[in-house]
């Protein structure tokens, strides 16, 4: 390929320093238009050349070669570009433009196969592309099918929860049973997450081993299970810092009056230290937590 673009830029050279007087005007117009980009009428005016100056066709075939196959070309035909050359070769064995139309030949077949090489992987990665597509949308079907049924599993549920498991790196509520897991929810946390929470206001969801203390059904964020936040590492550690370890921690719903909002609310963390889920997932969340149920809240 390199030796082609070399091959398809001494055009200009031909162009500009082999005009034969008689045709000289002719050529320097089709140099010109060539230069602007215009190949196409270009190639134009080399055919009027060649009609009126037969004295100059082996050098016209060769540029009108080189035309065709110039890369810029947006319009650029191989065929017809060996077309030309092969010409020049059958017709003027003894022009000078004989080696470089050999050499252009040459480089036209190995870009032409090389295309070919090219569409032929194409197509084949188009085929896989395709085929990885349809795979992707059965495993989707069949996800919403596995999740339709678990869904189905879960309402006919009647043991309750007696462990919630919280992993804040993943934003993740997990509800277990036995070691089980019953349902996995995508969660929203304090609006400064990582690490434990340490004082009042620094807007941390607190990590360690905790237990659902109290519910209130008539919360501000539509239905709320009271975490016993702060237990005593928590409380030792205040004492240390001098502050005070801050409380009313909760697995909530959303703010009265935000329910439209839907699973979009845990595309960031917006709560002062809580753990937020959707409204409909509280009222599960609510329904399977009793009292007294160990909470554990991973980094």
């Amino acid at each position: 390929m390199r030796l082609f673009v070399v091959g398809l830029m001494i055009l200009p050279t031909f162009t500009g320093g082999c005009s034969h007087t008689d045709e000289g005007s002719l050529s320097q117009e089709a140099n010109h238009l060539f230069n602007q980009g215009n190949y196409a009428a270009a190639l134009s005016k080399y055919e009027q050349i060649m009609a009126h100056h037969p004295e100059a066709a082996d050098r016209v075939l060769f540029e009108m070669g080189v035309t065709h196959a110039y890369p810029r070309n947006a319009h650029k035909d191989y065929q017809k570009a060996l077309e030309c050359f092969q010409k020049l070769m059958l017709d003027y064995p003894d022009s000078v433009y004989r080696h470089d139309s050999q050499m252009m030949i040459l480089q036209i077949h190995n870009v032409i196969i090389k295309n070919e090489m090219i569409a032929t992987q194409q197509t084949r990665i188009d085929r896989s592309r395709q085929a990885l597509k349809s795979k992707s949308d059965e495993i989707i079907k069949l996800q919403e099918k596995v999740e339709a049924l678990e869904e189905k599993v879960f309402t006919l549920r009647t043991e309750p929860a007696d462990k919630v498991l919280i992993e804040k790196k993943a934003r993740r509520l997990t509800l277990l049973t036995r070691g089980e897991v019953i349902k996995t929810y995508r969660i929203a946390l304090g609006g400064n997450p990582v690490g434990p929470k340490e004082r009042q206001g620094d807007n941390k969801t607190p990590e360690g081993t905790y237990v659902i203390d109290s519910r209130n059904g008539n919360s501000r964020y539509h239905l709320a299970l009271h975490i016993s936040y702060p237990n005593e590492a928590d409380q030792k550690r205040a004492r240390e810092l001098g502050v005070s370890p801050g409380g009313d921690i909760m697995i909530h719903g959303l703010k009265n009056g935000f329910a439209p909002l839907g699973a979009s609310h845990a595309e960031v963390d917006w709560t002062e230290g809580c753990i937020a889920v959707t409204n409909q997932e509280m009222e599960e969340i609510y329904k399977f937590v009793p009292n007294g149920t160990i909470v554990e809240i991973k980094p």
